[in-house]
């Protein structure tokens, strides 16, 4: 099963979608800093899903804490450009929308 944790407020329910696809999901509380991202599952986890670009300071968290998790930024605001290296996917959530996501990430699951 492919695990996700997300950073922050999910506005347009990508969280729901990726449960209706079978991944369970975690959310990091808060700025989504160390603590939170542990509290959240992040060194299991297989995804990490960015819904909030002023959250970017997570994924060199994230990854720290695990290199191998992918790293999905599903935001309408623009990447900081200290955190675009690290990003996997970059998406507009005005262009796909979140069961088209949660669909990619459920196929793709812990490759």
């Amino acid at each position: 099963m492919t695990r996700a944790v997300i950073a922050g407020a999910d506005s347009d329910g990508l969280g729901d979608a990726l449960t209706a696809e079978g991944v369970e999901v975690s959310r990091a509380t808060g700025t989504a800093d160390r603590p939170a991202l542990e509290d959240a599952g992040i060194v299991d986890a297989d995804v990490l899903v960015i819904t909030d670009a002023g959250l970017a300071t997570s994924i060199p968290v994230a990854k720290d804490l695990n290199p191998e998790v992918r790293v999905v930024v599903y935001a309408h605001d623009s990447l900081p450009e200290f955190a675009k290296g690290q990003a996997g996917h970059i998406l507009d959530p005005n262009l796909l929308e979140p069961a088209f996501v949660a669909e990619e990430v459920a196929a793709n699951g812990a490759q």
